[in-house]
């Protein structure tokens, strides 16, 4: 007897054709937090030469049209609907710019293809960014072959914008190779955005594949814990010495960089050289990478309004839950049984724990042998936008303890590694307080709602109601003892009808 297939969710595919590289995501699902199933980059250099000749590479355009014919081939065999091309600054600025949209438009008849204007492509990248990073503060700088967009932004808002000539492949070339001169340019070029200045203080969000090779190199530079270059945090200074470290190291210096990637080694230099400018003209305090950009925000346009204004923490956790969990109405009352422990606690900490009772059985249909590995590595690893990585940390560490993780295991360390002393506790904490909620309830909401917890006189008592299929055994003695001792408490197990009467 054949399987019957499962319905398939809706795609859609963009391409990015960019002045350095051509990339095709082909996005599934309508959710907060765009999931690419299919990604891939060819590297055209359509913008090399494009500063003296006034034209696109005829070399990249030749390969542009197979790597083009190759994108339209898979997203109509994957189904992604809608399908477009949005070109930018290469396209836009070259004289044969049209005459090859054109030869692009015969070779993909019926697909969408667009030249983003400056301001357009600086739209898109801030709203991407701001689907990743909702509550940015200070200025976004999204790099490319031809162009650098920058993007003032305020209260989770784009503000101001300006697209200046500045992206690597037109900086070496207007510059001549020349790194002083480069200097030069990129401080006249910045002159011309008078608000730069008022991001003072505040963060500098940095999108674009050159600025993501800077991030991988720092990472491996300083040993950092989650390879993962969305919302990696650097303090200025140590993104001051990387960018000053790119600029003015030779050739063979920079190919032996751990990390570096051989197709960026002629772009190290100048993106270094822009960043250590806008460090300088923004005052920022922060450096924050982001991986969403252009193409996320072409996603989040599409989706309606309902999915953009979720909570993107939220809607991730609610995503991990539909897809590994059993029953969907348990974490809203895991959320409302965990309450009375943690009275007091900040807004922030308040959205954490939300996210961890909805996540907390997503490793429900793996071997449980692994179920703590598993699910830690799920949680740590999401593809959800929204979260910064000492959240990753907290939530994956609090769910490898539901799934009672030894203190010492040594797939933790990276979750550790992130956490001060005081948040490591608070998430192993809410783990505990996860697996007595699951040792009670198997798993259901009916069975939770037999039980409640309160701390009172020196005391986490843990109150049953009688006849309701929870009782407390020695599982759950354990369980709750180990949860009083966490919180310098003692423990008792109450199973009294007036309580349950007065709940």
């Amino acid at each position: 007897m054949p399987f019957a297939s499962p319905p398939r969710l809706p795609r859609c595919g963009v391409v990015d054709l960019g002045s350095n590289s051509v990339r095709l995501v082909v996005y599934e699902g309508h959710t907060r937090n765009p999931l690419p199933i299919f990604n891939e980059k060819a590297v055209l250099r359509l913008g090399r030469g494009l500063q003296a000749t006034g034209k696109l590479n005829e070399e990249g355009m030749a390969l542009a049209l197979t790597v083009m014919h190759r994108y339209h081939a898979v997203a109509r065999a994957m189904g992604a609907h809608p399908f477009e091309v949005l070109a930018t600054a290469a396209v836009r600025d070259a004289s044969n710019g049209p005459a090859f949209v054109a030869a692009l438009q015969e070779r993909m008849p019926g697909v969408a293809i667009r030249i983003l204007s400056g301001e357009e492509e600086a739209a898109y990248s801030a709203d991407g960014m701001l689907c990743g990073i909702p509550d940015a503060e200070g200025v976004l700088a999204d790099i490319g072959g031809g162009s650098l967009e920058v993007i003032r932004l305020a209260d989770g808002r784009r503000g101001e914008s300006q697209t200046l000539p500045l992206g690597v492949i037109r900086l070496a070339e207007r510059s001549g190779g020349d790194m002083a001169r480069a200097r030069a340019l990129a401080d006249a070029d910045l002159d011309s955005v008078p608000w730069l200045a008022q991001a003072s203080g505040s963060d500098l969000y940095l999108v674009g594949g050159a600025f993501r090779a800077l991030a991988r190199i720092q990472m491996l530079q300083a040993n950092y814990p989650l390879a993962m270059v969305h919302h990696y945090t650097v303090a200025r200074e140590d993104a001051r010495t990387l960018a000053d470290m790119l600029a003015t190291a030779p050739r063979r210096t920079l190919e032996r960089l751990p990390g570096a990637p051989r197709r960026r080694i002629d772009d190290l230099p100048f993106a270094g050289m822009v960043l250590r400018r806008l460090l300088r003209r923004t005052s920022a305090r922060r450096v924050v990478f982001s991986a969403s950009g252009l193409r996320e925000g072409w996603f989040m346009r599409r989706m309606p309004a309902a999915i953009r204004e979720q909570e993107p923490l939220h809607s991730a956790a609610w995503e991990l839950a539909a897809r590994h969990g059993r029953d969907p109405e348990l974490p809203p009352a895991l959320i409302e049984w965990t309450r009375p422990l943690f009275r007091g606690e900040r807004p922030a900490i308040t959205k954490l724990r939300e996210a961890m009772c909805w996540m907390s059985d997503i490793g429900s249909h793996d071997h449980p042998e692994f179920r703590a590995e598993q699910a830690f590595l799920r949680v740590l690893r999401q593809p959800g936008l929204g979260l910064d990585h000492p959240s990753r940390a907290f939530l994956a560490l609090g769910v490898a303890g539901r799934y009672d993780a030894g203190p010492d295991a040594a797939f933790l360390r990276p979750a550790r590694l992130l956490l001060d002393l005081e948040s490591a506790g608070r998430a192993e904490l809410l783990g505990l307080a996860l697996g007595l909620a699951y040792t009670l309830s198997a798993g259901t909401r009916n069975l939770l709602a037999g039980t409640w917890l309160r701390v009172e006189d020196g005391k986490l008592a843990l109150h049953l109601r009688p006849n309701s299929g929870v009782f407390a055994g020695e599982a759950v003695i354990r369980r709750l003892e180990r949860l009083a001792q966490a919180m310098g408490l003692a423990a008792a197990a109450v199973e009294d009808l007036e309580e349950a009467a007065a709940e």
